[in-house]
This record gives structure tokens, C-alpha cells and sequence, in this order.
């Protein structure tokens, strides 16, 4: 038989009645399974030709800090308002709103040193807190720890109004550290 009538005899459709013979052929072959070597085999020239690859390990953590992050931010802009304040702790007299002042930067580095001592009269930490509380709070801290070495840095070369930008982002989150740690104190006292 030459290529050209294997080649014919392969392109052939079946007709009905053969494909419904081979369909039935097929399904009364008995189930085996073939040898395990033969898997192996199989599974050896797959991942030789690239067909078959380890799956990467995917790192859920920086997601998880993403999402608590925006989670606790969020849970502490809806209950701010509303959460009345119990017994042994004071409300800080600085506004907890998102907006941060004047462009000023003596202003805002008033108002920073004001959070700051708005945080040091904050009770300690609880002892025990929800895991997505403490990262965010934790973020929050490491991006303000980045400000302040940039802004400490002796050889930065600031352009004109960076540095209000930097201290207004520091502002900025150090007022939502000062909402979260205040309704994490809220919750401790209760």
C-alpha cells in the first residue's frame, strides 16, 4: 500500500453505521490499566518536552496583607462614627478624617508631632489582637518608618514642595494608624 492510500484511507469519514460499530467495539473493551512503567514513561518524555512542569508556589502573603489592609482601613472609615467611647479611654481632639492639612510644612509637621502624641496616650497594644489588625498596623508603620528615613536621610536632595508631599503621606498614615489603634483599644476595653 503506498503513502497516498494510507494518507486517503486516514482523511475517510466513517459512515454512520461504522462509526456507531467502532463506538460499540470500543466500549466493549475490557478496562485495563496499563503498567506503571508505562505512566512513567509517558511522564518522562512529557516533562522532557517541556509538557509537564512543576507548578510554581504561589505566595499568598503580600495578597492577604494587601486585602487586610484595605479591609481594616475601610471597617475604620465606616465605624469611626458611630462607636461610642467606652469607659478609660479618651478621644485624641485631632480630627480623624483622611484629609490631610495645608501644604505648610510647618503645619504638617505640627500635626504630625500632635498624632504622635495623640498615639503615645493610646492604652498598650492588647496582648491579644486579630492577626490582620496587627499586619495592617504593621504596614502602616513600616511605610512610615520609610518616610522618616527619607526624610532624615542628610544626603536627599529634595525638589520644591517634596517634602510637603512626604510629610503630608506621613500625616496621612499616621492618622489611619492613630483610627486603627484607637478601635483597637475600643475593642480591648469592652
Amino acid at each position: 500500500m503506498s503513502n497516498d492510500e494510507k494518507d486517503h484511507e486516514m482523511i475517510c469519514a466513517l459512515t454512520a453505521d461504522e462509526h456507531v460499530a467502532l463506538q460499540a467495539g470500543l466500549r466493549s473493551l475490557p478496562e485495563t490499566m496499563p503498567p506503571r512503567d508505562v505512566w512513567q514513561k509517558i511522564r518522562e518524555q512529557a516533562e522532557a518536552e517541556g509538557l509537564l512542569t512543576e507548578p510554581k508556589a504561589r505566595n499568598h502573603n503580600k495578597w492577604y496583607a494587601g486585602v487586610g489592609l484595605a479591609a481594616a482601613a475601610l471597617m475604620a472609615a465606616v465605624l469611626m462614627p458611630g462607636i461610642q467611647q467606652p469607659p478609660g479611654i479618651t478621644v485624641p481632639d485631632t480630627p480623624l478624617t483622611n484629609e490631610v492639612p495645608i501644604n505648610n510644612l510647618g503645619v504638617l509637621q505640627a500635626y504630625s508631632r500632635q498624632l504622635e502624641s495623640d498615639l503615645r496616650a493610646l492604652p498598650a497594644e492588647p496582648k491579644v489582637a486579630r492577626a490582620g489588625t496587627v499586619a495592617t498596623i504593621s504596614a502602616i508603620e513600616d511605610r512610615i518608618a520609610a518616610i522618616d528615613y527619607q526624610l532624615n536621610d542628610p544626603a536627599a536632595r529634595w525638589a520644591e514642595g517634596d517634602k510637603e508631599i512626604f510629610w503630608g503621606e506621613r500625616v496621612r498614615l499616621m492618622k489611619l494608624l492613630l483610627q486603627l489603634r484607637y478601635a483597637q483599644a475600643q475593642r480591648a476595653a469592652y
